[in-house]
């Protein structure tokens, strides 16, 4: 489902600044794979993650997903086949808009608009279903603002929003770091629970071990822009907290920016 090949990626070039976030990057998942990827602060994580969704160019390299080659693609049009969940919870939905209505917009993008109605009341029956799954009472509250959720449920709407058209990659870019540990438990089970079902494709950014290793089938670990580690199956059940320590110390770069929570 997506391939990446040899990507780079220098911030600040020819300046005291200069760092390099991709170095050589490769990698490659498999439809339906549930990958974590792990690193401390730098390693290149969300420079990864911005790259395959468009937010930053390639200094070179390929991405291609599901068969296509969209390194040049702008981010816009990737948008109609990627989902992404934000960390700040703020990002994911449109606050003064009702639930109903932001889901609306999800349902609809990258469709052709017409003049019909907006939304009839089939849509919102639907909604209902939809929400209901997620057990937190949204079903009952469709015309709420979403500005006026918690940061919970504001990710646990934004997870719906981005999964509503089953996108061919699943981005989620720390989305439970901003979330009370209760409520990232709660808001990681829905997101397993969504990736089940509909069996998408996901790449999940985390700072947690214990997160990453408890979520997904497959854990890559990344250190100064680079993938130090890809385990995945039996192996990476069998993986403890103290096991990614020692593969963050056999990387020879552990300092207090890697230390992860």
């Amino acid at each position: 489902m997506l391939e990446i090949y040899n990507a780079c990626k220098t911030f600040h070039k020819g300046t005291v600044n200069e760092r390099r976030a991709l170095d050589n990057v490769n990698l490659t998942l498999e439809k339906g794979e549930f990958v974590t990827v792990i690193g401390g602060n730098g390693a290149g994580k969300s420079t990864l993650l911005n790259a395959v969704c468009g937010a930053w160019r390639l200094d070179s390299g390929k991405i291609v997903l599901d068969g296509s080659d969209i390194t040049n693609m702008p981010d816009y049009k990737r948008a109609r086949f990627l989902g992404r969940v934000f960390q700040d919870p703020m990002m994911g939905t449109a606050p003064d808009m009702e639930i109903a209505e932001n889901l609306a917009i999800a349902l609809r993008r990258g469709k052709t608009r017409s003049l019909a109605w907006g939304m009839k009341k089939e849509e919102k029956q639907e909604y209902r279903k939809l929400l209901s799954t997620l057990e937190l009472g949204l079903e009952d509250r469709l015309t709420t603002k979403a500005g006026l959720l918690s940061g919970g449920q504001r990710q646990a709407l934004t997870l719906l929003m981005a999964t509503l058209n089953s996108p061919r990659l699943l981005l989620l870019d720390e989305h439970t770091a901003a979330l009370d540990p209760k409520t990232a438990a709660k808001v990681l089970d829905i997101t397993d629970k969504v990736v089940e079902e509909k069996r998408l494709t996901t790449i999940m950014i985390t700072h947690n071990m214990k997160d990453a290793l408890n979520h997904g089938n497959r854990l890559v670990m990344m250190n100064e822009g680079k993938i130090i580690a890809d385990v995945r199956g039996e192996e990476k059940r069998r993986l403890t907290v103290d096991d990614l320590m020692q593969m963050f110390s056999q990387s020879g770069t552990v300092s207090d920016r890697a230390v992860l929570a």
